[in-house]
């Protein structure tokens, strides 16, 4: 028995199967203009801010000895929205203001040969067509054959700025300033903190850059050209080009993002459980598969690794807790329940089985209900309890989207036991929230426990 996940379209609907009802994407630098757009716009934003929970796991790589407290002190960081998201465009905004303020002084140009008529004492050059030209107009000597305005068809050299590499300036500085935009409209509460400055301050740089490239008549790059000299040796024209494909990249992947956010929100789920075992004084981290980051999501995937992806002991407690997340090889129970995250708890020194608990992680546009979730869930676990036989597991946790609101839920049949909680992924949705996941890792935790 397995579950099929089907990706959320990009229109309201898709078939194959029958999907109706979806807000739709919005385009790149469109304002929403209705209540269908704005709610897509919220869509995008909930989906940016869990993809930069998860991103953030990245940055805490670079020190393996302290991924989890670093990680947990970036979370701390979300819970203010006064404290926006880092994102791609926030590093380009600072990395990139120095490098387009050395373009500007020197954007190149090339001079073109053009024929046009030039006045007799300005002519420098003729070519082989002018020379035509000229033979072929009436008049015995130059100056006759010049007419009454004194000009001749010669060869000039005009500056021209559409080269190449200008171009890709032009199309970088277009995109990022869209970007730039984008990002600044998802967090409005933050406009004193430095990122918001930052990307503030590049947007309406790289904007001038677009109108002035646009006045000295320089087209806009499409994605796929291929590098010139110019693009690979200079240095400060190389990075508008390898900038610029990182955000093309980031776009060209925001559509699978945008299908598979059930994905991103599992792996979001996972991370959040990790950091609320990791704070207890007495866990001790004693195993962690390695983390394999994608660079771009695979399928909403943002990384792999070796199942568990971490296994505490409680020193004091003295119990292991493995966290598991998409098992290869769940068991019956995990298998019936349909649950792709799970804990499994462990006490060494007593010979009773280990005690699983169920972890569903469901993603909806819309709100859930969470009693009703809560009152399903607590149904079926009482259902699987005949077929526990080497493992026990009464109990259950389901994170969803709060979607505007933050709350918990908590069904109780007989000896199951189930809470449903709604959190996000920033703000008091990710502090109310982390708080409930919390309380019910630690109840899980020491349940039985002298």
């Amino acid at each position: 028995m397995g579950t099929v996940l089907f990706p959320y379209p990009k229109r309201d609907h898709a078939e194959n199967p029958p999907r109706e009802g979806f807000p739709v994407r919005p385009r790149r630098g469109q304002e929403p203009t209705n209540a269908a757009e704005e709610a897509g716009a919220i869509a995008l934003r909930h989906m940016n801010e869990v993809i930069a929970r998860i991103q953030e796991l990245e940055e805490a790589l670079e020190d393996p000895a302290n991924v989890w407290s670093r990680l947990r002190e970036a979370w701390r960081a979300a819970e203010d929205e006064a404290k926006p998201r880092m994102a791609e465009i926030v590093r380009q905004s600072r990395r990139m203001q120095p490098v387009l303020q050395d373009l500007i002084k020197r954007i190149r140009r090339v001079l073109r040969r053009h024929r046009e008529l030039t006045p007799l004492d300005r002519v420098q050059e003729m070519d082989r067509a002018s020379m035509v030209w000229l033979s072929r107009q009436p008049g015995r000597s130059i100056a006759e054959r010049a007419g009454s305005a004194q000009r001749i068809l010669a060869t000039v050299r005009r500056e021209n700025f559409d080269t190449l590499e200008n171009r890709v300036l032009f199309a970088y500085a277009k995109l990022a300033s869209e970007l730039a935009r984008e990002w600044l409209r998802e967090h409005p509460r933050a406009t004193r903190s430095d990122r918001y400055i930052s990307v503030d301050a590049f947007r309406k740089a790289t904007r001038s850059l677009v109108k002035l490239l646009s006045d000295l008549g320089v087209t806009e790059a499409q994605a796929g050209i291929t590098p010139n000299y110019v693009l690979m040796q200079d240095r400060s024209y190389h990075e508008v080009h390898e900038n610029w494909i990182r955000l093309l990249e980031r776009q060209k992947a925001e559509d699978d993002l945008w299908a598979w956010q059930a994905e991103t929100w599992t792996d979001f789920a996972v991370v959040a459980i990790i950091l609320a075992i990791d704070e207890l004084e007495e866990a001790e981290l004693v195993a962690q598969s390695p983390v394999d980051w994608h660079y771009e999501a695979v399928g909403g995937k943002w990384f792999s690794q070796d199942r568990p992806i971490a296994v505490f002991w409680l020193r004091e407690t003295n119990r292991v807790v493995e966290i598991m997340s998409r098992p290869e090889a769940p068991g019956t129970l995990l298998t019936v329940a349909r649950a792709h995250v799970a804990l499994r708890i462990t006490d060494p020194s007593r010979s009773d089985p280990p005690r699983r608990v169920a972890v569903w992680t469901p993603h909806a546009m819309l709100r859930l209900d969470l009693e009703e979730a809560a009152t399903e869930a607590a149904s079926l676990l009482q259902q699987l309890q005949p077929l526990a036989t080497s493992e026990i597991m009464r109990d259950g946790l389901i994170m969803t989207p709060a979607w505007g609101r933050a709350e918990a839920v908590e069904e109780k049949r007989g000896n199951v036991r189930l809470k449903a909680i709604a959190l996000g992924p920033s703000g008091d949705e990710l502090s109310r929230g982390f708080s409930e996941v919390r309380a019910f890792v630690r109840s899980e935790i020491y349940k039985g426990a002298a």
